[in-house]
């Protein structure tokens, strides 16, 4: 039909449609559908051609009635069918579920070294150290250069990316110009160790490396903060003014 992508398949989901099918994936099973019913787009053709859905075949992106070729409908007939304005039939939903039954998760251990400003409260920082277990090091080159770019994102994310908004509610950072990304001279010189203790699942041992050495990087910056000033900061960015809130709404210490 238009706009499909070219290789994309229909026919398997008109074929299975709501019969129950266990699908065995790597580490994942799936399940779809409900049991003895073919697929709704199946029963649409089948009412378009004044068939029995049994009796249908896919073909060439058709559906045809078995001999007698002659009389068939085209997917992307039966797509517009379902889905224009005040359309034949209704919209065809599919239902599915998955269970991930194994696992190799990423472990990491972030170290950041916090410099706060005195005199205007911005906080900066200055060193950091990143430990990762991958399981197995297929590229090292390319694992340090990933745990480079997740702590330099999370840099951002933790001191200076946010949307700013004015009174009226206008958004004050819409464009580059506004908007702060940490930029090379803001980030510090970044110290990674990786360690390599085989995951039992996925091939080669291999553990997943691009969405670990971000999630730490803003808790290990605030961490290090509330070591350097006492104050215990939970909203991001960590702007100077939040941080000299924070400092001010701190009980005295008894």
């Amino acid at each position: 039909g238009q706009g499909r992508r070219p290789g994309h398949r229909l026919g398997p989901l008109l074929r299975h449609g709501r019969r129950e099918q266990d699908h065995p994936h790597h580490r994942r099973r799936c399940r779809r559908g409900r049991p003895g019913r073919a697929s709704p787009a199946l029963e649409h053709a089948a009412d378009q051609l004044e068939a029995s859905p049994d009796d249908l075949d896919l073909a060439d992106g058709r559906v045809l009635v078995r001999g007698a070729p002659d009389r068939s409908i085209g997917i992307d007939r039966l797509a517009t069918l379902s889905t224009e304005m005040a359309g034949a039939y209704p919209p065809v939903f599919g239902r599915g579920s998955t269970a991930i039954t194994e696992r190799a998760p990423g472990t990491v251990a972030h170290l950041a070294r916090v410099r706060v400003d005195p005199e205007t409260g911005a906080p900066r920082v200055v060193g950091y150290v990143a430990v990762q277990d991958v399981g197995c090091a297929v590229n090292p080159a390319g694992i340090e250069d990933q745990i480079h770019g997740g702590v330099a994102q999370g840099i951002g994310w933790a001191l200076y990316e946010g949307i700013v908004h004015d009174e009226g509610g206008r958004v004050l950072t819409g464009s580059l110009l506004d908007y702060a990304l940490p930029s090379a001279e803001k980030i510090p010189p970044i110290e990674t160790i990786v360690l390599e203790i085989p995951s039992q699942s996925g091939p080669h041992g291999v553990r997943g490396v691009g969405e670990p050495p971000v999630i730490p990087v803003a808790a290990a910056v605030a961490n290090a903060i509330r070591d350097a000033t006492g104050a215990r900061l939970t909203e991001l960015p960590i702007t100077p003014e939040r941080l000299h809130r924070a400092l001010a709404a701190r009980q005295p210490t008894p």
